[in-house]
């Protein structure tokens, strides 16, 4: 991918977090996901990209706008992008922390086409080895390994599970070990891109979530470093149907960091709505508001924090310009 590309991204995270932050704490999740899809796919008609959603709102008969394969973009450069227009979109409704809106870019082929279905995942930060981690293992011998790997007491992990009944059997088990856990209502992309930042603490990301969320991760992960596994849990046959009308052959496989994000040169932008771990939200200032966002690409390792004042009504002005024509 060209290089002037690399802040391309962030342009698309940050209107659809503008858009998305005048419905925090008004509990309208369909609303804030409405207004961050439109903003997104507003800021990508924009761009100088041959652009082709893989991860998106779901396919054409299910999302008018950013569905898997629609083509975005002004014309260019060919991509592959992978969006999430508001991860956390009742945590944005409820005014909770950590909701973010999040894009990343690879060229053609560089994410895995995956169903919108369950995935299992298992992942840690870059100071333990891939090898060190399987989802075929038990829970026990993962966690013991990623101590050994990070030189420090069982005791001394913290595990990050999403707060959902299924995952009740798994939590009694991290806790019976001993280690400390961190529950969170929403949000595992920033779980498990957390998982790479030493000032977050958490150690690693085991639970089940979406599979599309899966692969943006992964894709944070490849520029961050990292490990994570990811294999699809299947509800009934028409998931399962569903999963092989998008190539998927084996049911049981365990796909590794390098199966869910293929390419070796990727973006990958978020931009936050609400405070977070990671990312501040969007915060109103004197004419406008500011927001705060992280650029990252695998190919050069490189990863950039933005803070950006935004005149709102300039921006207003300038995404009707382009929709009129």
């Amino acid at each position: 991918m060209d290089r002037f590309l690399t802040l391309e991204p962030v342009r698309a995270t940050e209107y659809a977090a503008l858009a998305s932050a005048r419905w925090i704490g008004r509990g309208d999740e369909k609303a804030a996901d409405a207004a961050a899809v439109a903003a997104m796919r507003a800021a990508l008609n924009t761009m100088p990209i041959d652009g082709t959603v893989v991860i998106g709102e779901g396919e054409r008969d299910e999302a008018p706008m950013l569905y898997i394969g629609e083509k975005v973009g002004l014309g260019g450069t060919s991509v592959d992008i992978a969006l999430d227009p508001l991860e956390g979109t009742t945590l944005t409704a409820q005014g909770n922390f950590n909701a973010m809106t999040v894009i990343a870019l690879a060229p053609q082929g560089g994410f895995l086409a995956a169903p919108d279905v369950y995935m299992e995942k298992l992942a840690a930060g870059p100071d333990v080895p891939a090898e060190a981690l399987s989802l075929n293992n038990s829970l026990s011998t993962n966690l013991h390994n990623v101590a050994d790997a990070k030189g420090v007491p069982l005791q001394d992990l913290v595990v990050c599970l999403l707060n959902r009944p299924r995952h009740a059997e798994q939590i009694a088990q991290v806790r019976a070990l001993g280690c400390r856990i961190i529950l969170i209502q929403d949000g595992d992309v920033s779980a498990v891109i957390a998982t790479a930042q030493p000032e977050s603490s958490i150690d690693v990301y085991i639970g089940t979530g979406g599979a599309p969320e899966g692969v943006l991760a992964a894709a944070a992960l490849s520029c961050l470093g990292g490990t994570i596994q990811g294999r699809l849990l299947f509800r009934n046959d028409d998931e399962k149907q569903r999963a092989v009308r998008w190539g998927v052959k084996d049911f049981d496989r365990v796909y590794s960091l390098r199966d869910l994000v293929p390419s070796d040169d990727v973006m990958f932008a978020a931009t936050g709505v609400t405070d977070g771990p990671l990312l501040t939200g969007v915060k109103r200032i004197a004419g406008g508001v500011r927001t705060h966002s992280i650029i990252m690409r695998s190919k050069t390792g490189t990863v950039r924090r933005l803070t950006t004042d935004h005149n709102t009504l300039r921006k207003a002005e300038l995404l009707r310009h382009h929709e009129a024509g």
